[in-house]
């Protein structure tokens, strides 16, 4: 449990809040590639830590991040013209390039002089891994752009899913490191079978375990945790134990046990106090990571069907999630279509923000508590001068990533090798273990 003043310290991210600021240190996820795809198309609204921007693409393809209201009297420019080289203002007809430079100023004299004394704010911008990112702290801080572990090269498929949820961005990451909550929750997507580790078909992930309270382990670091959730496989309990490990990446990032095919991460974007951009991605080789809509329709977070053209769901709490009671009657445990939907009925019910000093927690929820107890020092620390978590030295290393096994008893999943799921798996997961032996 932690106080009322510290369940505000976690999650309050807008103007000066330690929370948002710290996170302003890190490169942000401000969209995805595809909302702003083409050279001249239409620019699209985001919103930062309370901040809201516009986004385009110009006719050099270059992409520009903008604040939102225009400089001359605050009119949207999202509502602009994207043309030529930049963004036009409907309003007075003053046009931005990329980095908030004014191009053009017809409805003053030539003579004036202002065009020159004008600069609109803008932050950097980098795309990577079907994302456009932006860093919003001072730029005495910026760090170099380093690639995120869930898109560590050019090489790899990404296949992004984006909700926009009404939710504070703590309530969904708690979601993220909760490995217990998907032995019920998840029950129906999730199915025990005699498998030799997770495995995906087209409507299921597969696991070798009925245990539904799993032994939770912590490994602090500098970057954030790892830990890993212990439960007894179906076959071979008494020598064996089926670990799934989990990665927490701060501020905003999780990287979630793969299956047998691709990796799964996600991360989560606080809009501002109450709203939440989240994305829920597969990635890995391009041979067996699905495509981005066989990934959107796997998850029932399809634009159009499930989602509006603004990433927002159709599913809500008035209409309870379009949860279906005769499915639940007949067998399937929650009803939801699609086990990111089902979190999302969890998260959203919660309310905007959820107040944790009313908690009664248990055994699993160990990463739970010590992702609170971190992100609050974290702030503590922050506003103290100190550099924000996960920065500098304490940048999460390239040997970091999640993995789920069967190992011996006698392992110790800390040193456990392993590496992110590639063509053909990880040789070394199952090396010893066969379930077609037993």
């Amino acid at each position: 449990m932690i106080t009322a003043e510290e369940n505000e310290l976690l999650c309050r991210v807008e103007g000066d809040a330690p929370m948002g600021q710290l996170m302003r240190r890190h490169w942000t996820p401000v969209c995805l590639s595809e909302e702003v795809a083409e050279p001249d198309c239409d620019p699209v609204r985001a919103r930062i830590y309370g901040e809201d921007l516009v986004v385009f693409r110009d006719s050099d393809g270059r992409v520009g991040i903008l604040e939102e209201a225009c400089p001359h009297r605050g009119p949207s420019l999202a509502l602009g013209r994207n043309e030529d080289g930049g963004l036009r203002c409907l309003y007075h007809g003053w046009k931005f390039d990329v980095e908030g430079n004014v191009l053009e100023m017809v409805s003053e004299p030539a003579s004036s002089g202002l065009k020159d004394k004008v600069k609109h704010k803008s932050y950097p911008v980098v795309e990577w891994g079907g994302m456009v990112w932006s860093y919003f702290g001072p730029p005495e801080t910026q760090p170099e752009f380093q690639p995120p572990r869930w898109a560590p090269n050019e090489d790899v498929r990404v296949s992004i899913a984006k909700v926009v949820l009404p939710a504070n961005w703590a309530q969904i990451l708690e979601g993220a490191i909760d490995s217990a909550h998907s032995s019920s929750l998840h029950s129906s997507d999730m199915v025990p079978a005699r498998v030799e580790g997770a495995r995906a078909t087209e409507s299921n992930w597969l696991r070798p375990s009925t245990d539904k309270a799993p032994r939770l382990q912590v490994e602090h670091a500098g970057f954030g945790f790892r830990y890993a959730a212990l439960r007894r496989p179906i076959v071979k309990a008494n020598e064996n134990e089926y670990v799934r490990t989990t990665v927490f990446v701060a501020p905003f990032t999780v990287l979630i046990p793969p299956n047998n095919l691709y990796n799964v991460a996600n991360v989560n974007v606080p809009r501002d106090d109450t709203s939440t951009a989240f994305y829920f991605i597969a990635w890995g080789h391009p041979a067996q990571t699905p495509e981005v809509e066989t990934w959107r329709k796997f998850l029932g977070q399809t634009v159009g069907v499930d989602l509006d053209p603004l990433y927002r769901p159709k599913r809500t709490l008035e209409n309870n999630f379009w949860q279906d009671r005769q499915a639940m009657r007949a067998g399937n445990f929650t009803g939801i279509k699609g086990f990111p939907n089902q979190d999302v009925a969890m998260w959203v019910s919660m309310g905007p923000m959820v107040d944790r000093s009313r908690d009664k927690l248990g055994a699993s929820d160990l990463a739970v508590v010590e992702f609170r107890k971190q992100m609050v020092a974290a702030a503590q620390s922050f506003q103290q001068g100190e550099p924000a978590i996960g920065t500098g030295d304490n940048f999460v290393p390239d040997w970091v990533c999640s993995f789920q096994a069967i190992v011996p008893k006698t392992t110790d999943w800390r040193d456990f090798e392993t590496g992110f799921v590639w063509e053909g798996g990880v040789a070394k997961l199952e090396d010893s273990y066969s379930v077609a032996a037993q």
